[in-house]
């Protein structure tokens, strides 16, 4: 595949193409184009991608309360080509989107009276959490609450939204980048994440059936839309690749990675000693070819700074991840100075945007041959796409 073929042509037709295991062998994700003929022999990896994707992290959170059908939406309309819900699971087993379970930063649900007997403590992913949890609650019962904006000292014009929103269920997501294709003349697509899934497993509500039927409910996201489903945990993609095989071309699996000396949970639970550095390796990412089609690393682990907030020289990481054929999608890039290293900070408070500081951090990245990126901005993620130069 020629490397300046538009990006636009190769999302509405490479990513169709069969994941055939292991991921190489069809090529599949041509986002990266295809290795050449010495492949694992010695060859060059493919070419990093011409234009990246831009990746609405919880739609456009930094501009409306996260995981809400407007913060979706506003991420469409300010040049996002993919949404992400995070997935959790309600007590009668419906997918909704939420960053974690524990939902009383991100709902309205410590005010309202007569749920104040659901407030518990439990253990998630080995970390002790008080708070109020969505499996404690039926989906008619978490309709009536209502978003709020999770942190306001960083996102202050965010509460004027506090308590307009519901919680959507993902057949809700489903439905606007649908609608919002329809609208736009142009596909819009998922990157759903399954949160603690060997939690949910644990108390009879696994999300990986229920999250294949959903996404084949509808024709969108059955053979249209390119689904990127993806997890911090190894054994449910695994799971999901089994189930799946080769069956759904437009669904692909991507590998997250924390920090790189933090483990997988279903590896702690497993007592496996491998961190996700071991993942990020040469070794590590032709294993993770077997079962996904990309990688979603944090993003210093791709490129981190020094005290004073330089960046440093770039891992191997987009290197070994290309070599193996998998694409690389970091997160998650925002632009207020909270976020940002200290060169690319504007003048203000933590909670000041510095638009032209997170376009900078963003175009190293793409320097780096990253594919696609998430950003709580997708209007600072576009500029930064549209004004890079290579």
């Amino acid at each position: 595949m020629h490397p300046h073929t538009p990006r636009r042509h190769l999302l509405r037709t490479s990513l169709r193409l069969s994941a055939v295991l292991p991921f190489a062998a069809a090529c599949a994700l041509a986002l990266t184009g295809c290795p050449d003929d010495g492949g694992d022999d010695g060859g060059n990896p493919p070419p990093a991608a011409t234009k990246a994707l831009v990746v609405g992290h919880r739609g456009a959170s930094a501009l409306r309360p996260e995981h809400t059908l407007e913060a979706y939406r506003k991420a469409v309309e300010d040049g996002a080509d993919i949404i992400e819900p995070d997935l959790v699971s309600t007590k009668d087993g419906v997918l909704v989107a939420r960053h974690e379970n524990e939902i009383s930063g991100t709902t309205n649900v410590s005010t309202v009276a007569r749920f104040a007997d659901r407030k518990t403590t439990k253990t998630i992913d080995g970390v002790e959490l008080t708070g109020w949890f969505t499996e404690d609650f039926t989906l008619d019962e978490l309709k009536e609450l209502r978003a709020r904006e999770r942190i306001p000292q960083f996102r202050p014009a965010n509460t004027q939204y506090d308590d307009k929103f519901e919680v959507p269920t993902l057949a809700e997501v489903i439905a606007l980048a649908k609608k919002l294709s329809a609208e736009t003349g142009r596909t819009i697509h998922l990157y759903p994440e399954t949160k603690h899934p060997t939690y949910f497993q644990s108390i009879g509500l696994a999300m990986e059936d229920r999250l294949i039927a959903e996404l084949k409910k509808d024709a969108f996201t059955a053979s249209t839309a390119t689904v990127y489903i993806q997890s911090f945990e190894v054994a449910n993609l695994k799971e999901l690749r089994a189930k799946l095989g080769t069956s759904q071309p437009n669904w692909k699996l991507v590998q997250l990675m924390e920090e790189g000396n933090r483990q997988p949970y279903d590896f702690v639970k497993a007592g496996d000693p491998r961190t996700y550095s071991d993942l990020m390796t040469e070794a590590g990412m032709k294993e993770i070819a077997t079962y996904a089609n990309g990688v979603g690393p944090y993003k210093l682990s791709i490129i981190n700074v020094d005290s004073a907030g330089n960046f440093q020289e770039p891992s191997t990481l987009v290197r070994n991840a290309h070599a193996a054929n998998l694409v690389v999608f970091p997160y998650t890039f925002r632009p207020e100075n909270n976020f940002l290293p200290a060169p690319l900070k504007a003048e203000g408070a933590a909670s000041t945007r510095s638009e032209e500081g997170a376009i900078k951090e963003i175009h190293a990245y793409l320097k780096a041959g990253i594919d696609g990126f998430f950003t709580d901005d997708p209007a600072v993620g576009r500029k930064a796409v549209e004004s890079y130069k290579p």
